[in-house]
């Protein structure tokens, strides 16, 4: 299990270095994801603050049904894009953090795509 993890933060950290050099100031898209619940959140590198962010935890997901399937990250990314344009966010970086791009990260970056987010 330590070599599992060694090596994902290993890629995660190659990933998001790679993410924040080729930003130009733009805000990243960061996704973490568990056996349960998909999070996303919009982030701001040059203050280091949160600007919006949504996951199958928040209140309009109780009840839904299953939140560990591609069509809860589908809402998800959809919400947060929501948020995002709200916040007057329109591109961002997408960071997958470790994750391969397959499955639920994949759907929630098709989610936040059609939700109006540009990267």
């Amino acid at each position: 299990m330590a070599r599992f993890c060694r090596n994902f933060k290993r890629r995660a950290d190659r990933v998001r270095y790679k993410v924040r050099n080729k930003s130009f100031g733009k805000p990243r898209l960061s996704v973490f994801r568990s056996d349960r619940h998909i999070y996303a959140q919009i982030i701001d590198d040059s203050c280091g603050r949160t600007l919006c962010s949504a996951s199958t935890m928040d209140k309009s997901f109780r009840g839904v049904g299953k939140t560990s399937n591609c069509e809860a990250a589908t809402k998800v990314g959809v919400m947060l894009a929501g948020k995002a344009a709200e916040a007057g966010i329109k591109e961002v970086v997408f960071d997958r953090g470790g994750y391969n791009y397959h499955g639920r990260v994949k759907a929630l970056a098709d989610g936040a795509r059609s939700g109006g987010l540009l990267f």
